[in-house]
């Protein structure tokens, strides 16, 4: 079977999916959620033209005269008369203008004696007064279907009284791990065991892209309690199995899985690590077959499932990004798959990004994938690059 093009893996991949349900929500439980609808505000903000600045209010055509306090303005506490000629009012940040006044002159730039006022300096009229809606008005689109919100997104939905809002429902996400080597995190680790950090890496990754991860335990390497783990599979939006899925005597997970009804839609990616990456529809859910090693699971889930799982969620913005920085390393020549390379970037004062390769690619190694902050892309059969040369960079960080 030949390798499948990575552009095409995606492709078919993100055709096959769909956004899952929405539901209401209140605002204080929509941190990370994803807008099913654009939102309009409720209320124009600020509601009324109030003051910039602590300082007086004034009528601009009066400004070089001495004037008259006759009041003040406070935030919950407007000044209730009219300012007319040669008079001012004491006024304070966010508060109310008060009728008939049209400027706001900062404090430090008065002298003030009793309730006489002086003006030293001034620009032009109107200064230092937020005007009625110059934030938000009353049914303006403030924030667009399929967004991630965050906690600024959170303070404008506020700000526009929008109490609860439609959102997309959390992706739940069924894992499914594999081997008679693995053991949970905190067991006694026996001859020939190895802590299994596969389930506990998808789970923190599937959380962090806004999921909700189930697990379906580990099965061991026969048939018999795979499909008891398999019957498990129940009520959710997508389903991840990792290891079994290459060419070994033990490697039956595609096997049975497809006696359960999975149509496999292709098997094998032209890309390095992460090749035997499976992908179908199981009884109409869409199904990962990843590879056992972490590093080429973590891989195929950059570059497969975090995009299907936003797809999913509804966002707008898909995947991880990718962006370019400059190689501070020479570079071999590319060969027959796409290799992502973990690798770390830093940037310097000008915000230009410096990437480094880590020294060792094996895929087993968690110790470079933990201290990698993107993945450097070398394209199938590119030439060498020099030190100094532009290379593009998945970026890793959220």
């Amino acid at each position: 079977m030949s390798l499948l093009p990575v552009h095409e893996a995606l492709t078919r991949i993100l055709k096959s999916v769909a956004p899952v349900g929405t539901e209401f929500i209140n605002i204080h439980d929509a941190l990370g959620r994803v807008t099913s609808d654009d939102i309009r505000s409720n209320l124009t903000q600020p509601p009324f033209d109030a003051s910039a600045m602590d300082g007086y209010a004034v009528r601009f055509s009066d400004i070089d005269n001495t004037l008259t306090v006759v009041g003040e303005s406070q935030a919950g506490k407007s000044f209730e008369g009219k300012v007319t000629q040669n008079q001012a009012i004491r006024i304070f940040t966010g508060a109310p203008m008060a009728k008939g006044t049209d400027t706001v002159i900062m404090q430090e730039n008065c002298t003030r004696k009793g309730d006489e006022l002086i003006i030293n300096e001034y620009k032009t009229l109107g200064d230092n007064i937020r005007h009625a809606g110059n934030d938000v008005k009353k049914g303006q689109t403030i924030i667009i279907k399929g967004t991630r919100l965050n906690s600024r997104h959170i303070a404008l939905l506020a700000a526009a009284n929008v109490a609860e809002l439609s959102v997309y429902g959390k992706v739940k996400v069924a894992l499914l791990s594999t081997g008679d080597e693995l053991v949970d995190v905190g067991s006694a680790v026996g001859p020939d065991q190895i802590i299994n950090s596969n389930i506990p890496l998808f789970e923190a990754l599937i959380i962090e892209q806004g999921g909700i991860p189930v697990n379906l335990g580990t099965a061991k390497d026969n048939r018999q309690d795979l499909n008891a783990k398999i019957s498990k599979i129940k009520n959710v939006d997508m389903v991840i199995s990792i290891g079994g899925v290459s060419v070994g005597d033990y490697d039956i997970v595609q096997d049975v899985l497809v006696a359960a009804r999975l149509k496999v839609d292709f098997w094998k990616v032209a890309m390095q690590p992460g090749k035997p990456l499976v992908y179908g529809d199981f009884n109409g859910i869409p199904f990962f077959g990843m590879p056992g090693n972490p590093a080429s699971a973590y891989v195929c889930a950059v570059n497969f499932m975090v995009p299907a799982l936003h797809i999913m969620q509804g966002r707008c913005d898909i995947g991880f990004k990718v962006n370019y920085a400059t190689v501070g390393h020479d570079l071999s020549a590319g060969n027959s798959r796409i290799n992502y390379m973990r690798a770390h970037f830093t940037e310097n004062d000008k915000g230009e990004k410096i990437v480094t390769a880590m020294k060792s690619q094996g895929s087993s190694k968690l110790s470079t994938l933990a201290n990698a902050n993107c993945l450097l892309i070398r394209d199938i059969n590119t030439p060498p690059s020099k030190a100094g040369e532009s290379v593009r960079i998945v970026i890793l960080n959220t």
